[in-house]
């Protein structure tokens, strides 16, 4: 989580407030230039993708990532019977000495494209749900292509005018949009 201060107008007190953080996804990632085994890369559809399998835990990438949102898996999870039928079996269990970070469900949106290209189409606006998008009960989180002027994402950045980028100023270029806080007096 990721702190930032707020001055009230009125009384002059000045309020710290966290902002829960995820993945970025970074358009100039500094976790994807130091992996010494090219687990960390950006995709064509600009997300910062990893590859599990790859990843040798040096932690280079959670030292570069200026929103410290990679974890290093520190357990080897066991699920013994009848436990292990919980588990989701369109994502794996990573290993001990592995880093983890948010990867936007990359398993969704593949499964919806290849069901779209089955059935000969597009894909629709809101068709893909992330899991933290799907789970949230305030809505608070919209997923979706941002280079389609129509989609929804694209809409609200446009029209709320309270859109911004956590540290832009970095350089990073993340492809997260975040709303400003709307303050009733």
């Amino acid at each position: 989580m990721n702190g930032f201060f707020d001055r009230d107008a009125e009384t002059g007190e000045t309020h710290t407030n966290y902002s829960p953080q995820l993945c970025n996804h970074c358009g100039n990632a500094g976790c994807e230039s130091v992996c010494p085994v090219f687990a960390t890369y950006h995709n064509p559809e600009g997300l910062n993708a990893m590859i599990f399998n790859r990843c040798v835990g040096t932690r280079y990438c959670a030292n570069n990532c200026v929103y410290k949102v990679r974890r290093f898996n520190w357990r080897t999870y066991l699920f013994p019977e009848p436990l292990h039928l919980q588990l989701n079996p369109a994502v794996t269990v990573r290993g001990k000495g592995v880093m983890e970070k948010c990867t936007f469900c990359f398993q969704r949106i593949r499964e919806m494209k290849e069901i779209a290209k089955d059935e000969g189409r597009q894909l629709k606006n809101g068709e893909i749900k992330t899991a933290c998008q799907q789970t949230c009960p305030t809505n608070a989180i919209s997923f979706g292509n941002s280079m389609d002027k129509d989609s929804s994402v694209s809409i609200i950045k446009k029209t709320t005018g309270r859109s911004y980028h956590q540290l832009e100023e970095l350089n990073f270029k993340p492809a997260v949009t975040y709303l400003k806080k709307v303050m009733h007096g």
